[in-house]
């Protein structure tokens, strides 16, 4: 049973380090040696820094001068940028019948093409309806057609199974989904940058067009007929 309340994760810092002494590491990493807490506190107020303890179970606890507020929130923002970096893998499905249209079949292979680009895996379900049951032969044979056009792309990672009146087969993608991320990222911002570029050349003021009379030397300008000798 725990009487002493919630455990925090913070590290204690300044006067909430309760030890007569503390092994202190310099703001820079330097080792400054085993000193007394009075003397630790002292030094930290000095240099306008705190002391955090970094490893409490040291012997004695190994306690580092530093700012503890920007330590915080750089941790906080490398934090944010891991989760958002972070790659989840997600399940796509897609159904097919067992006699379906070419057509069918190439525009449902060009969705599952899609999903293994994006570093998805794919569940393929074969739907099987009234006598088509009695025909599973049917449904696998569908199902290694489709694995071997996307086999560049994906594997196969779990393997036809029939599964009532459905066959099932899971694709998983060959490029990992931080690979994916981070080609689409590149192809967005590139797209960004082309289409900015092209609105700059349809940007033309009209005052910059010039007539091309005026790009002519004046002689080269016939003189009006009629005009006064």
């Amino acid at each position: 049973m725990n009487l002493g309340g919630p455990i925090s994760a913070e590290p204690r810092i300044n006067d909430r380090i309760r030890v007569p002494e503390v092994r202190l590491v310099g703001p820079d990493g330097q080792q400054v040696g085993i000193v007394a807490i009075q003397d630790a506190l002292r030094l930290a107020q000095e240099a306008d820094l705190d002391l955090v303890e970094i490893v409490p179970t040291g012997r004695p606890p190994v306690a580092k001068l530093m700012d503890y507020g920007k330590y915080k929130y750089e941790s906080a923002m490398k934090a944010r940028e891991a989760r958002k970096n972070q790659a989840h893998t997600i399940i796509k499905e897609m159904k097919l019948r067992p006699k379906i249209d070419p057509h069918d079949y190439e525009t449902k292979k060009g969705h599952v093409v899609r999903f293994l680009n994006a570093g998805d895996k794919v569940k393929i379900t074969i739907m099987f309806r009234g006598r088509e049951q009695s025909r599973p032969e049917l449904g696998r044979r569908l199902l290694d057609r489709l694995a071997a056009d996307v086999e560049d792309l994906g594997f196969v990672e779990f393997a036809p199974k029939q599964d009532g009146r459905n066959m099932i087969m899971v694709l998983g993608p060959r490029k990992k989904k931080v690979e994916a991320m981070a080609e689409a990222r590149a192809a967005k911002a590139a797209k960004a940058g082309t289409d900015g570029r092209a609105r700059e050349r349809d940007a033309v003021a009209p005052s910059d067009v010039v007539a091309a009379e005026e790009l002519l030397p004046a002689e080269d300008v016939a003189p009006e007929q009629g005009a006064a000798e």
